[in-house]
């Protein structure tokens, strides 16, 4: 049962994942990591084990940021490695995803995407949604206006059968984390010019007491001006 945890917003955004997420190591995990957006560019860091392991990484090899998203992952697809920790990228490094669920058709979508040209590095089930997101964000949109993560993420999910609860940023779409529910639940919080999701409310309350529950179908688009669903 993953935890997973996003913040957009004017605070130094790893010491808020990092906090987020031990608040969520009481579910269970195997792995941890995060991924922040920076001048237009993502940077994941990830690690097996506990998450002073993580800590550890971001301590010799650091990363700022006031955008993003972390996780700490129970293997279900794939062994407990680093390179099946999450958050996963799709072929290019600018879409970065966070997930708790299953998806229980990645197989089908995993080779139709293999077919389409998309390399793929690691075990999980959740790197397709990465890849997934990647070839809607790249397909030209009917009108003059281009694709968002948005347009993107709802496109993609409606590919999927599982269950999920998802977190998403992309380099192609910054200042941006769209949130998706289908099954785990997935909390939202609104704080003073800044923003949150979590798996669970322990992971936000330290920053606001202003919360709400996504329902199932539920897509949450999280910037610094707002939540929109």
């Amino acid at each position: 049962m993953s935890g997973i945890i996003g913040y957009i917003g004017n605070k130094r955004v790893v010491p808020v994942l990092l906090e987020g997420l031990q608040r969520l190591q009481y579910r269970g995990y195997d792995s941890a990591g995060l991924a922040v957006m920076k001048d237009g560019k993502l940077t994941i860091r990830r690690a097996t084990g506990k998450l002073r392991n993580l800590e550890d990484v971001i301590r010799l090899n650091p990363l700022d940021g006031t955008c993003g998203i972390g996780e700490t992952r129970w293997a279900t697809h794939g062994a407990p490695t680093e390179e099946n920790a999450h958050p996963h990228r799709d072929c290019h490094g600018t879409v970065a995803v966070v997930h708790n669920g299953i998806i229980e058709n990645y197989m089908e979508l995993k080779q139709e995407l293999a077919e389409e040209g998309h390399t793929f590095t690691t075990e999980t089930d959740t790197e397709v949604i990465a890849h997934l997101i990647e070839k809607y964000l790249d397909r030209p949109s009917a009108s003059t206006e281009r694709v968002t993560l948005d347009d993107a993420v709802r496109a993609a999910v409606e590919r999927l059968t599982g269950s999920f609860a998802l977190a998403i940023m992309s380099a192609a779409d910054l200042n941006k984390i769209v949130a998706v529910r289908q099954g785990p639940p997935a909390v939202i919080g609104l704080g003073k010019n800044e923003y949150l999701v979590a798996s669970d409310v322990p992971a936000i309350l330290y920053h606001t007491r202003d919360l709400f529950f996504l329902a199932d179908g539920d897509i949450a688009v999280l910037t610094p001006n707002g939540v929109k669903l």
